[in-house]
C-alpha cells in the first residue's frame, strides 16, 4: 500500500471545505500524482505564500513537484487552473522552458500537478535592466506563436480589456465593489476611510485626466485593440512570479490569470505590481520594445502612458481585495486563520504606500 506523509506543521489549510485536508489528500492527490510519474511512497509539504490557492511540495524517488489545489467558488467563475494549465501548456509546446512544466491536471477536483522550479525569490533591490530585459524576451518567445492555432484556443486573460473605455470601466467597477464594502469595525473601518476619501478622491483626477488626455491625442474611447495588435498575456506578470537560479537566471510561475489581452494592460501592470517592483526607469525601454512589435507602435506607446496612472489605481484596489467577500473566501481557503487579520492590515499598509508612489 502506497505510504503518504502530510507535514502536519506546514499545512494550515484554514478553511473547513477546503478540498485537501488530512487523509483525504491522499486519495484525492495519489491517482494525479501517479499520472505525473509519481507512484511510490510520498510526502507533503505546505509551501507558504500563496494567498489563492493551497500549493504543496510532493517529495518522492522521483524528486520533488508541486501540487496545487485552486480555489473554486460559486461566486467566483474564473477558471485560474484552466487559464494556468493551458497557459503552461501552450509555452512548453512551443519550447519556452522559463516557466514551469506542466505534468497532470484534474479539473474536476480543482487539481494540478507542476515541475517544481528550484531557485531563489528575488529582493527588490536585485532587479534591475538585465532582469526586465529577461522578461521581455519571455514574453517575446511567447508571442511569437501568437497566430498558431494553438494560441487561438486559449482564453482571453482575466479581465482583459481592450478599449480605453473599458479599461476606465474595470477600475470603475472595483472601486465600486469596495465602496460597497460595510465599514464595520477594526482595520475594516480603516480601510473603508482611505478608500471612501483618498482613493475615491485620487480616482476622480487620474480617470478625468485620462479622458482628457484621450481626446488630446486622438484616442476614441471605445475604439478596440485590432485582432492582430493582442497579446498572449501572462498577466499577473512581474518578478513577485519568478525564481532566480545561481546564474541569474529567471523563471517565471503563476499563470492564474493568463491568456489574450491588450498589451498595453501588460505593460502597466508588470510597473504597477507592488511586491518586487520594476524599476520605473526601464518603463520607456519597456514599452517601446513592446509597441514596436505592433501596428503603429506610436499610438500605442502613447496608450501605455495614458493608462499607467489608471493602472496604479487599479493596484490600489487589487491590494484591497480580502475586504471583498470573494477575496475573503479566497483567502480563507489559502491561509490559515490566524494569519488573515494580520493580511489585512498588511494589505492596506502597501495599498496607502501605493498610492503615495502614484504617478
Amino acid at each position: 500500500m502506497k505510504s503518504v506523509q502530510i507535514r502536519d506543521s506546514d499545512v494550515g489549510l484554514g478553511h473547513d471545505t477546503a478540498p485537501l485536508r488530512g487523509g483525504i489528500v491522499s486519495v484525492q492527490a495519489a491517482g494525479l500524482l501517479a499520472e505525473a510519474g509519481i507512484d511510490d511512497d510520498f510526502t507533503l509539504t505546505r509551501l507558504n505564500g500563496g494567498a489563492n490557492n493551497q500549493v504543496f511540495r510532493v517529495d518522492s524517488s522521483r524528486g520533488p513537484v508541486v501540487l496545487k489545489a485552486y480555489f473554486q467558488d460559486d461566486g467566483d467563475h474564473h477558471d485560474r487552473l484552466g487559464a494556468e494549465y493551458s497557459f503552461l501548456s501552450f509555452a512548453w509546446q512551443h519550447d519556452v522552458r522559463c516557466v514551469p512544466r506542466p505534468l497532470a491536471c484534474d479539473r474536476r477536483q480543482g487539481l494540478a500537478v507542476y515541475e517544481l522550479v528550484p531557485g531563489r525569490r528575488l529582493a527588490p533591490e536585485k532587479v534591475d535592466a538585465a532582469a526586465v530585459g529577461q522578461a521581455v524576451a519571455f514574453y517575446q518567445s511567447l508571442n511569437v506563436h501568437k497566430d498558431s492555432a494553438a494560441a487561438a484556443a486559449l482564453p482571453h486573460a482575466a479581465e482583459a480589456c481592450y478599449t480605453i473605455g473599458e479599461h476606465l470601466a474595470c477600475v470603475e467597477r472595483r472601486l465600486e465593489r469596495l465602496l460597497r464594502v460595510e465599514p464595520t469595525a477594526g482595520v475594516t473601518r480603516e480601510a473603508m476611510s482611505f478608500v471612501r476619501s483618498e482613493l475615491r478622491a485620487a480616482w476622480v483626477r487620474v480617470s478625468r485626466a485620462a479622458r482628457h488626455a484621450a481626446v488630446r491625442h486622438g484616442l476614441p474611447l471605445d475604439a478596440s485593440v485590432p485582432a492582430g495588435d493582442r497579446c498572449l498575456s501572462p498577466s499577473d506578470f512581474g518578478f513577485h512570479n519568478a525564481r532566480e537560479d545561481e546564474a541569474a537566471k529567471l523563471r517565471f510561475i503563476d499563470f492564474e490569470y493568463a491568456g489574450w489581452d491588450d498589451p498595453a494592460k501588460m505593460v502597466c501592470d508588470f510597473f504597477c505590481q507592488p511586491t518586487v517592483p520594476a524599476p520605473r526607469e526601464c518603463f520607456d525601454h519597456f514599452a517601446e520594445t513592446i509597441a514596436t512589435s505592433l501596428s503603429r507602435p506610436a499610438i500605442h506607446e502613447q496608450r501605455f502612458r495614458l493608462l499607467l496612472p489608471v493602472y496604479q489605481i487599479k493596484w490600489c484596489c487589487i491590494l484591497l481585495n480580502d475586504f471583498l467577500p470573494a477575496g475573503d473566501r479566497r483567502r480563507q481557503f489559502a491561509l490559515p486563520a490566524s494569519q488573515q487579520e494580520e493580511r489585512r492590515s498588511q494589505q492596506l499598509s502597501k495599498a496607502r504606500a501605493a498610492l503615495r508612489n502614484a504617478a
